[in-house]
């Protein structure tokens, strides 16, 4: 169901009046997200279809390093937070069920992938393994803000890898690196990945990759050749803070404000020694499983897309990302011939696969020029009737608002198609 008469696309004219982020006000205005509660948020339609571009893009990579896709439960029992020590952090839900038994609601999901590799993994035969899930995750966040950026609930991919030895886990983390980038490229988000602190997740080292904005909470120290988190950067023995600044050396050392979209630590034996997940090796000698954490957020991809790109209109989404390739907006009333021709190119372009969004209500061109814009599909096409009387649709590339080449109308259905598609590829 693409027309837009028979769609859920609750837009707004204006901003919620608490909201801050460009991210928080666009998502709304353009009818992408809507609040229940703090920090709780619901993802319609068309913002939807924006968060699963961001997870399909992920599954792909993640499934060519060899990951398994399985799903672990977000109600837990207390006792793996325990045996890790983490069951007393503050931002971990707690309860009880019925029967008095202690529950916890997963904000990651460590403590059970461990509870499960502590049961099946035997042998050194068993590894290496990398499992992953796209699971919800639960957070008493103290200060909910900026729309799906920091939030209580939320959706993320978290993989875990499995090894014999440190020298299999840089391995493993390597790959995700690999598997990370190519993420972040395929989204069109410009990012750095800058070291970070293990923090409460604790194990040997850790990367945190950020997408620069001025939403953003965190802080990334940047010279030439060198991206840190600020925390990491400023212990370095070779940063002076000076009157301009920081230098790293001899070098200017540039502090931004960035969205953390994903992080990867490699945990060690950190969680396998406390919850038992060990193997024999080959000389029947027992040992811990050594392992690797590796979560990215499709929610703090789709945000920091619009973040970085959108302009005063609206949203401008990267092709990768777009909740449909094409918009296509009708001008003309029922029984005209403009409607008619629009009608035509919209089953062409349904017709050829191409995920096409129309705009067949019944209002102004202004009104549906400015949700078009405001939604940010990278093309968009009108038909109304200059188009009929030239014989061309009229193009917008909405990036820039620039005027695309104009496509034939009334010429073969498979040239029309082709000619969008190749457009659309053209396009970042």
């Amino acid at each position: 169901m693409t027309r837009l008469s028979e769609y859920l696309l609750p837009t707004e004219k204006q901003p919620p009046a608490d909201a801050e982020a460009i991210s928080h006000k666009l998502m709304v205005r353009a009818g992408l997200i809507r609040q229940m509660g703090a920090g709780m948020w619901t993802w319609l339609p068309a913002g939807w279809r924006v968060h699963q571009r961001a997870v399909a893009i992920i599954r792909e990579e993640i499934d060519a390093i060899g990951g398994q896709e399985m799903l672990m439960p977000v109600l837990q029992p207390s006792e793996p937070w325990r045996k890790s020590g983490r069951l007393d952090i503050e931002e971990l839900f707690k309860l009880n069920d019925r029967k008095g038994s202690e529950l916890v609601l997963a904000m990651t999901h460590e403590e059970a992938v461990t509870f499960h590799a502590a049961q099946v993994v035997q042998s050194y035969r068993d590894l290496p393994l990398i499992l992953y899930h796209f699971q919800i995750k639960e957070r008493d966040e103290p200060r909910p803000r900026a729309g799906v950026l920091r939030t209580r609930e939320f959706l993320m991919k978290d993989s875990y890898s499995f090894d014999r030895d440190q020298a299999g886990l840089e391995e493993r983390y390597e790959l995700h690196v690999g598997a990370y980038d190519r993420i972040m490229e395929r989204t069109g988000l410009r990012f750095y990945r800058v070291e970070s602190d293990v923090g409460m997740m604790g194990g040997l080292g850790a990367h945190e990759y950020m997408a620069p904005c001025p939403a953003g909470e965190d802080q990334i120290a940047l010279a030439e050749g060198y991206a840190a988190n600020v925390e990491v950067a400023l212990r370095r023995p070779d940063v002076h803070s000076t009157a301009d600044g920081y230098t790293l050396g001899s070098q200017p050392l540039s502090i931004e404000p960035a969205i953390e979209v994903g992080n990867i630590f490699k945990l060690g034996t950190r969680y396998s020694e406390p919850l038992g997940a060990n193997y024999l090796d080959e000389n029947g000698r027992e040992l811990p499983v050594w392992m690797g954490s590796y979560g990215i957020g499709p929610a703090r991809i789709a945000a920091a897309a619009v973040e970085q790109f959108a302009d005063e209109h609206g949203i401008s989404w990267p092709r990768a990302l777009a909740p449909f390739a094409v918009h296509l907006v009708a001008i003309g009333k029922p029984g005209t011939p403009e409607l008619a021709a629009a009608e035509l190119v919209y089953e062409t372009l349904r017709d050829g696969g191409v995920d096409v969004l129309y705009d067949d209500r019944e209002l102004g061109p202004g009104e549906k020029f400015a949700d078009a814009e405001l939604l940010g599909c990278p093309l968009r096409l009108t038909v109304g009737r200059r188009a009929v009387e030239s014989g061309e649709v009229e193009v917008q590339v909405r990036r820039g608002r620039v005027a695309g080449p104009g496509l034939p109308l009334g010429g073969e259905p498979a040239e029309l198609v082709r000619m969008v598609d190749e457009l659309w590829r053209s396009l970042p």
